[in-house]
C-alpha cells in the first residue's frame, strides 16, 4: 500500500465510511479515507472488522484514533455483495451497514458512504436512519455526464425497481432541491423519462405520474423526454422508476466504457494516428475525466433523513474520496432540508390527496 503525507488541512466535519463495502476492500477505503482527511478536512470513522483493518491502517503511519483525521470503529459481520437484502440486514446487527448507519442516526457524523451490496444499504438507512417525513420511497441519484459542460441527475437509478405516480413526483421533488442546493442550478428542468415526447406516450406510469409532475407549480417541468436526451445537456433532472434507471445507468457505463477502449485501439492502430493521439493528448484527457464514474464517487440516496451515498463495488479511492466530499457537499447546502422544505408545501400534499394515492406523512 501507498504510503501518504500526513499534511492535511483543518478538520471541519466527519463522514463514516463502510470499510468493508468494494470490491477491493479495506485498501482502497483506506486510501480513499485518509485522501479525503487530507485534501478535504472531513474527519473518517472507518468502520469494519478491526482484525482487518487496522493492520493496512498502521502499514500508512495511522498511529491510532484521531491520528490523521481517521477513527476505527469495529464491525463483526459483513453483508457481501450476493448476500440476500431482506435476511441479512436483519440478522447481521453487527455488520459494517448497521453500525455505520447507527453511528450516523446518533449524530457521530454528517452522512454515510458505502462502496457495498446497493440494496442493502439502501434497506438499512431506510430501517435505522429512516426516511423524511413524507418520503414513501427513498431514489438514487446519479450524476450523467453529458455533451454540454454540466451533468444530468437521473433518479431512480436502483433502489425502487418497482414505483407508483406519486412515487415519480416525490422524485422530482427531490431532484430539484438536489439540483438547486448542490449543483447550483437557479431553475432546474425536469423531465419524466418516456419512450416519446408526447403525453399520451409511454406506459401506465408515465401516464399517470405526469398529470403529477404538471401540477407541481414549484418544478419547471418540461414534460416526457426520450433516452436520446439524457445526453444533451438539456435537461437537468430526469425522472424515472429504478428499474429502467439502473438499465440506462449500467448501459451509459458500459458504452463509455467500449467506446474508450475502441478509441484507444484505434488511435494506436499507426504511426500516424500515434502522432494525432499525441497532439490531442489533453483534449481526450479531459474527455475521459468527464466520462469517468470516479469523478462523481456515488449517487446520493436522496429522502433518508441523513446524508449516504451509495459507490460502486468497484470503486477505486479516488471514488471513495469523492463519495466523501459529495457528502460534505451535501451537508454545507443543507439539501436534506430543502427537500423536506419541498415536500412540505401545502400543493404538494393536495395533489396526492386529489390522486386517490395515499402517501406516509
Amino acid at each position: 500500500m501507498r504510503s501518504h503525507s500526513q499534511h492535511q488541512v483543518p478538520l471541519t466535519g466527519k463522514v463514516v465510511l463502510d470499510a468493508m463495502g468494494s470490491d477491493h476492500a479495506p485498501n482502497v477505503e483506506i486510501d480513499g479515507a485518509l485522501a479525503a482527511t487530507r485534501d478535504l478536512g472531513v474527519g473518517v470513522i472507518l468502520v469494519g472488522q478491526a482484525h482487518k483493518v487496522e493492520p493496512e491502517l498502521r502499514r500508512c503511519g495511522w498511529r491510532g484514533d484521531g491520528d490523521r483525521g481517521i477513527e476505527l470503529v469495529d464491525a463483526a459481520e459483513v453483508i457481501a455483495m450476493d448476500d440476500p437484502v431482506a435476511t441479512s440486514v436483519r440478522r447481521k446487527k453487527k455488520s459494517s451497514l448497521r453500525i455505520g448507519s447507527k453511528l450516523v442516526m446518533e449524530g457521530r457524523a454528517d452522512g454515510f458512504v458505502s462502496a457495498g451490496n446497493t440494496g442493502a444499504a439502501m434497506a438499512t438507512a431506510k430501517m435505522v436512519i429512516g426516511t423524511l417525513p413524507g418520503v414513501d420511497r427513498p431514489a438514487l441519484a446519479a450524476m450523467i455526464p453529458t455533451k454540454a459542460a454540466k451533468p444530468t441527475l437521473l433518479l431512480d437509478v436502483g433502489a425502487n425497481s418497482e414505483c407508483k405516480p406519486h412515487h415519480l413526483a416525490q422524485f422530482a421533488i427531490m431532484g430539484d432541491a438536489y439540483s438547486r442546493s448542490v449543483l447550483g442550478t437557479a431553475k432546474p428542468s425536469v423531465g419524466l423519462m418516456s419512450i416519446g415526447e408526447e403525453e399520451a406516450k409511454g406506459n401506465d406510469l408515465t401516464k399517470e405520474a405526469f398529470p403529477l409532475l404538471r401540477q407541481l407549480e414549484d418544478i419547471n417541468f418540461v414534460g416526457n423526454v426520450e433516452g436520446r436526451d439524457v445526453f444533451s445537456g438539456m435537461i437537468d433532472v430526469i425522472v424515472t422508476d429504478g428499474f429502467t434507471g439502473n438499465v440506462m445507468l449500467k448501459l451509459s457505463e458500459g458504452l463509455t466504457e467500449a467506446m474508450l477502449s475502441m478509441l484507444k485501439k484505434e488511435l494506436m492502430a499507426t504511426a500516424v494516428t500515434k502522432a494525432g493521439a499525441m497532439l490531442a493528448k489533453p483534449a481526450f484527457r479531459s474527455i475521459k475525466k468527464r466520462l469517468d464514474y470516479t469523478e462523481y464517487g456515488g449517487a446520493p440516496l436522496l429522502g433518508v433523513s441523513r446524508i449516504v451515498v451509495i459507490g460502486h463495488g468497484r470503486s477505486n479511492a479516488r471514488a471513495i474520496r469523492n463519495a466523501i466530499r459529495s457528502v460534505k457537499d451535501f451537508s454545507e447546502h443543507r439539501t436534506a432540508e430543502r427537500i423536506q422544505e419541498g415536500l412540505n408545501n401545502p400543493q404538494i400534499t393536495q395533489i396526492y390527496s386529489n390522486s386517490s394515492l395515499r402517501v406516509s406523512v
